[in-house]
């Protein structure tokens, strides 16, 4: 066993893996794997503003840490990305969440969103939460609203 199967979190003992087919032979599956983290590293360090020059260790050891979604085009190469922290029981953060510029206006993010809702919904988590800047309609059409209170929220890490 490598030191990074000995690092990786046991995703199949918190969500049975998931493999959805979808439309014009795309496909979302959480088998860990299967995803390119070169090419998901590059999505988020160069494109995505809210991970703009993060490191590939980091995005190595986030996924490590994490429920991965990746999706697959009909080729097999990966087009989109999503990672769920939670611990299983309470509490899950959807993050992460990309469709590269070539596969977007396919649906791929609404179906990406609601894979996530449906994978995590047995384990019956009190809150799964999200930040978003611009995708408040794409997250409401799978289930989330508004924080009712967001005063109540604190954070560490703005600067």
């Amino acid at each position: 066993m490598s030191d990074d199967d000995r690092s990786r979190l046991d995703t199949d003992a918190l969500i049975p893996r998931v493999r959805i087919p979808l439309a014009g032979a795309y496909e979302i599956d959480t088998d860990h794997d299967r995803l390119d983290l070169e090419r998901v590293h590059e999505w988020l360090s160069t494109d995505a503003f809210w991970a703009i020059g993060r490191s590939f260790d980091v995005v190595q050891r986030a996924a490590a840490g994490s429920v991965n979604f990746g999706v697959y085009d009909p080729r097999g190469a990966q087009v989109g990305y999503a990672r769920v922290v939670t611990d299983g029981v309470t509490f899950g953060w959807l993050c992460d969440v990309y469709v590269a510029p070539e596969a977007r206006g396919r649906g791929l993010g609404n179906a990406l969103a609601s894979a996530v809702v449906d994978a995590t919904r047995p384990l019956g988590l009190k809150r799964l939460m999200l930040s978003t800047l611009d995708a408040h309609e794409l997250y409401a059409r799978v289930g989330f609203e508004p924080f009712p209170d967001p005063s109540r929220l604190m954070v560490i890490g703005l600067s």
